[in-house]
């Protein structure tokens, strides 16, 4: 017997002790959910994830998808045969180095397999050696390293090749959230690392029409759909945010607007999270990059959501972190598009740096604060992003 297979690993879920199951059933059920449309079979065994009987040439479109799974280590494509010496042996007699320094792990799950781990590899290390013209032995630094993996499901599992996956968590074993996604780079980036660790994730968007443009929001529905391979599907708020700003250039100082604009913001976020179950807030802020995110900033805007915490993921990243991250997860293009949100309308020369809590609600005094939340809420608009 001999097939084609891909080896799944899981990653952190080891730490979760009696409660295993639980994450292991969700990113067992994200697997499948990633891979619908394709034809496979999926087996568990321990430690182990097998997909398999699927067809070789759609077998790099399976990586890439499997890829994007949080909660799964790393994959290996592998040759899966009977845990038999001869039929082991056979795969790696066919084994060509082509000149290049090997290395052969064995690992033995199953201790009913009647060779060590230490003493098979040199068995087998010496087939490849005999069977290869110059091979070059490096146990450090090797070109190639041929593992063989023998599980306790009477199977063994041959590779060179370990991909890296994206980790994390499960997708939903850790509640839902709101994310405040912009059209810049930094809150597409947050989303993505708080999914890593579980969360499943609306977004909210706010926008300032006639100020800003159609393409603005065109390019945020794209920002949320670049994130669906990662995060699932996506409940994308959208609110209008015009009339709010017009009424804080009118009524406050210039330099308190942003302070007092990102307080309304939050305000609002905190109502649609509780009109939809969600339990936190996910902001893309990271600390002294602009005027908005200094320590002082962040405490006056956050001290108004009352029930809820606020994460901030990209706290201690800077822009080149920021900025790699969005690159390898495909939103870094679209953020940079010169399409203006609405934090730049009536942007400020100099907005406060250390702005007092006190000084911004004698601000907001001027307002009707709960007006214009409900305004705000009243015009909602939901789109579905749905991963295809």
């Amino acid at each position: 017997m001999r097939k084609r297979v891909l080896l799944l690993r899981f990653g952190e879920l080891f730490l979760k002790g009696k409660n295993i199951k639980v994450f292991e059933n969700a990113l067992i059920n994200n697997i499948k959910k990633q891979l619908e449309g394709e034809k496979f079979d999926f087996h568990v065994t321990l430690g182990r994830y097998i997909v398999s009987n699927y067809d070789i040439e759609v077998e790099n479109r399976l990586i890439e998808k499997l890829g994007q799974v949080f909660g799964l280590f790393s994959l290996s494509p592998a040759t899966e045969v009977f845990s038999y010496r001869e039929e082991i042996e056979e795969v790696v007699n066919e084994i060509n180095l082509e000149g290049m320094s090997y290395k052969v792990s064995v690992k033995r799950a199953d201790k009913k397999f009647p060779i060590s781990s230490m003493e098979y590899a040199k068995i087998l290390g010496t087939i490849i050696w005999n069977n290869n013209l110059n091979p070059v032995v490096d146990l450090y630094n090797p070109q190639i390293e041929i593992n063989i993996d023998i599980r306790n499901n009477g199977r063994a599992y041959i590779y060179t090749q370990t991909i890296p996956c994206q980790g994390g968590l499960p997708l939903g074993t850790a509640g839902q959230a709101l994310l405040l996604l912009s059209g810049g780079i930094d809150s597409p980036v947050a989303g993505y690392l708080m999914a890593k660790r579980g969360l499943e994730l609306h977004a909210l968007h706010f926008h300032s029409y006639p100020y800003t443009s159609e393409l603005a929001k065109e390019k945020v529905l794209t920002l949320a759909k670049e994130l669906t391979p990662y995060v699932g599907n996506i409940k994308l708020h959208c609110v209008s945010f015009t009339k709010v700003q017009e009424a804080i250039h009118v009524n406050c100082v210039p330099e308190y607007m942003i302070t007092i604009m990102r307080r309304i913001m939050m305000r609002v976020a905190e109502k649609i999270c509780e009109e939809n179950a969600l339990g936190a807030i996910v902001t893309g802020e990271s600390l002294g990059q602009v005027a908005s995110q200094t320590m002082q900033s962040m405490t006056v805007t956050g001290s108004v959501v009352k029930t809820l915490p606020v994460f901030r993921p990209c706290i201690a990243m800077d822009k080149e972190e920021i900025m790699a991250v969005a690159k390898r997860i495909g939103t870094y293009d679209t953020s940079i598009l010169p399409y203006e949100d609405c934090c730049t309308v009536f942007l400020p020369k100099n907005p406060v740096i250390r702005p007092a809590i006190e000084k911004a609600e004698r601000e907001e005094s001027f307002l009707n604060i709960d007006e214009l939340v409900n305004e705000c809420l009243a015009g909602e608009e939901v789109i579905e992003i749905n991963r295809d």
